[in-house]
């Protein structure tokens, strides 16, 4: 098997993974714990980000390192770190953008509290289901593109959900001011960068498996 003796590459592909996948997670909680005033939580899940953001910058390279000293998988090795690339990414924005809310304290309207609930768990579910995707790359290439069509319907949920709050905001809002619907619009876009990194890696996944199957 074409993995077969690299099965500490795959443990430390496997955990670091994972936590890109508790990072989306604890967007989505910190999201919420931010919307209903929930302070304590909301800074911890900030904290639980930072911690796991370090944590996954070290997994990050120390599979960089197995792969390049014990030279194994040459030939996939620049597409897996290319795809570890882009799953960090994930993990870099759900902690800057969780980070803005706390920096900028957005003033979301009860009559939006819900909308944006769905709004960052449509996106994240985009994100958790690249996890799965990337993972079945490594034991079972064919299933991947099945598996990221899931990415692809959750990343254009969020547009569509993410259009219609703004119009929500600019059409139906007249008691807000300018500057404050400009705000809430470039927050609904942080809630949907989730997703567009997502179906970044759903795109690289489906080349990289192509180039495993044929």
């Amino acid at each position: 098997m074409l993995f077969a003796k690299s099965n500490k590459s795959i443990a430390l592909i496997d955990r670091f993974l994972n936590l890109v996948d508790q990072s989306v997670l604890l967007f989505k909680e910190g999201v919420k714990n931010y919307l209903f005033n929930n302070t304590d939580n909301f800074k911890n899940n900030l904290q639980s980000l930072a911690n796991l953001e370090i944590e996954s910058d070290t997994i990050r390279k120390d599979i960089e390192n197995t792969l390049y000293t014990q030279s194994l998988m040459p030939q996939l090795r620049g597409d897996i770190m290319r795809l570890l690339e882009e799953m960090d990414n994930i993990i870099d924005l759900a902690k800057k953008n969780l980070f803005q809310f706390d920096v900028e304290m957005p003033m979301i309207p009860p009559g939006l509290i819900n909308d944006f609930i769905k709004l960052t768990e449509i996106s994240v579910s985009s994100a958790e289901s690249a996890i799965p995707a990337a993972k079945s790359y490594f034991n079972d290439p064919a299933s991947v593109n099945e598996k990221i069509h899931r990415v692809y319907f959750y990343e254009k949920e969020t547009d569509v959900l993410a259009d219609v709050i703004r119009r929500k905001i600019f059409r139906e809002m007249p008691e807000l001011h300018l500057s404050e619907k400009f705000h809430l619009r470039y927050f609904t876009l942080h809630i949907e960068h989730i997703s567009d990194s997502a179906e970044k890696v759903a795109d690289l996944l489906s080349i990289m498996a192509i180039k495993r199957i044929v």
